[in-house]
């Protein structure tokens, strides 16, 4: 297995790009990159990737890079791919495609060549909004957060609906691989992107990549940031080979998600009755994932009266 010692200093992603400082993208990218290799090409649907990635004139990618529409990352990786077999190249065929482009707008084509079982590495870049068009909401956007079409009101504060468990949506494909990672854990990541590039059929890496104007952060704080979600249960590490599950970091103890969420302005504004929603929510991911209870002074909290999505409805059709 490669080490941070042995990675290429040559940056196929190079430096003088237009990144916010402490972009958790443009870091998941160069990293990536480094491990993939020259013989790589990249292909970009609309996203902030794009714009500081390529601005004209000049271009920051030192491999073949390609970018049509928001909802293609599936279907272009796909011809990409079959042409550079027809050619007889050997080729890595990456995309790139931030969260808005995979968990919604290109879902279908995700899911196509997921099904296809393409020889492609398909890298989601989830920074839990339409952060390039505004600061939208997306499907990977938590409970809770500001965003500019979950706004605070005066009775409806930020997103009312929890994180969609795309790793579950992908995994049913029953690909070769899923991971999750987050540059908070290098040793981590960089195995796990390695370990796709050597691999061969429709591989899926989640890449945890905090935005410093959508979360309203400290720029210096990126990695703080994703260590923290990971202490409290709002990012695991897993990885899933071949339907095997396997869980690849542990933290040591349970945090409170309430310390993830002081350090970013978008989840100022939420009630104690909200933050504990939340926290529920993490203490059942935790739950599912480590096979434990999260830390008992954390998880015994006390349940709203009501889920905020469930109804009486509900219940009589689908139980409690």
């Amino acid at each position: 297995m490669i080490t941070i010692k042995e990675l290429s200093d040559v940056n196929l992603f190079t430096t003088g790009h237009t990144a916010c400082p402490g972009c958790g993208v443009a870091m998941s990218i160069r990293n990536s990159i480094r491990v993939l290799g020259k013989d790589t090409a990249v292909y970009v649907p609309a996203s902030c990737a794009v714009v500081f990635g390529s601005t004209f004139p000049l271009g920051a990618w030192r491999v073949p890079f390609f970018h049509t529409a928001f909802e293609n990352t599936g279907a272009c990786l796909t011809g990409m791919q079959a042409a550079f077999e027809k050619k007889g190249k050997k080729v890595t065929v990456v995309g790139f495609a931030g969260d808005g482009g995979t968990y919604d707008i290109g879902l279908q084509s995700m899911s196509g060549a997921a099904e296809r079982n393409e020889d492609i590495i398909y890298i989601c870049l989830d920074n839990e909004a339409y952060m390039n068009t505004g600061i939208q909401r997306s499907g990977g956007t938590p409970f809770g957060a500001w965003t500019t079409t979950t706004p605070v009101g005066s009775k409806i504060q930020g997103n009312q609906r929890f994180k969609k468990n795309l790793g579950d949506i992908v995994v049913a494909h029953e690909i070769p691989y899923y991971a999750t990672l987050s540059i908070g854990h290098p040793l981590d990541f960089i195995r796990k992107v390695e370990k796709a590039k050597n691999m061969k059929g429709f591989r899926f890496l989640h890449m945890f990549t905090p935005c410093i104007p959508g979360w309203k952060m400290d720029p210096a704080k990126t990695v703080e940031v994703t260590k923290r979600a990971v202490e409290s249960g709002m990012w695991t590490l897993y990885e899933v080979e071949n339907g095997e599950k396997k869980v690849t970091y542990k933290p040591g103890k349970m945090k409170s998600v309430k310390d993830y969420l002081n350090m970013q302005g978008r989840f100022r504004h939420m009630s104690i009755e909200d933050i504990n929603k939340l926290q529920m929510w993490a203490c059942k991911k935790w739950n599912l994932h480590y096979r434990e209870k999260g830390a008992p002074d954390i998880c015994e909290v006390t349940p709203p009266d009501e889920h905020h999505a469930i109804t009486e409805e509900h219940r009589e059709m689908h139980g409690p």
